[in-house]
């Protein structure tokens, strides 16, 4: 009889350790498949930003921190959502040359360095100044716009327009002159002609530019917080 019942037991306590084994592997195949599947964000995808604050020549310095709103989700493949609207884009002053007495206008130059989503997803970026008005990018269907392979990425915030505003260009020959023409965008509305010499660059707040991705990143599927 003790045989018996010892053998029940030992039958008994197969089945649990059995059962326990498959929960085992249940539980690892579907944590397994579920793990997000990542979308990359490619180089030449440009994101239409709105500037959180004003940036001003005579008040910047190297080193300082802005940030700028994401105006249009940034999608991946199939439409997926990875960054929704309201996307902080973290961005960084890397020079910053104030218009002389000889008439040169001032020129800001900055960089973007990270991309914080609604859900607290914090990941590090390396993007460029782009100008959203001229030709040199593509926008598909769902309105993502991508930059030719050759655009430029040394575009700068440059001192001058319509009462002393900013234009976004390049300056040509390692400083000497401005290089002003296709590429080239007025950030405030109703600039025309030649580009006025001997401004300091005031951008405004809620001014709209583009940033270029320079180095290819990657993001899940956006998820909201629960």
């Amino acid at each position: 009889m003790r045989q018996i019942t010892l053998k029940r037991a030992q039958i008994f306590g197969a089945v649990v350790l059995l059962t326990l084994g498959i929960a085992s592997v249940d539980s690892v195949i579907s944590q397994t498949s579920k793990r997000p599947v990542y979308y990359s964000v490619k180089v030449n995808r440009v994101m239409r930003v709105r500037l959180d604050r004003d940036l001003d020549s005579e008040r910047e310095s190297v080193g300082n921190k802005f940030s700028a709103t994401l105006v249009d989700p940034l999608f991946g493949k199939g439409g997926v959502i990875l960054a929704p609207q309201g996307s902080r884009v973290g961005g960084l002053v890397t020079n910053v040359r104030r218009a002389d007495k000889k008439g040169q206008p001032a020129v800001l130059d900055v960089e973007f360095v990270s991309l914080r989503l609604p859900n607290g997803t914090r990941i590090p970026i390396n993007g460029s100044l782009f100008d959203l008005s001229g030709s040199g990018a593509t926008s598909d269907n769902e309105g993502q716009i991508t930059a030719n392979k050759t655009s430029n990425r040394k575009l700068k915030f440059i001192g001058g327009g319509a009462g002393g505003g900013a234009l976004i260009g390049a300056i040509a020959g390692g400083g000497k002159g401005l290089a002003i023409g296709a590429g080239v965008g007025a950030l405030a509305g109703g600039i025309t002609g030649r580009l006025k010499k001997g401004h300091e660059v005031k951008v405004k707040s809620g001014t709209e530019c583009g940033v270029i991705v320079n180095r290819a990143f990657a993001l899940p599927a956006y998820k909201a917080r629960g």
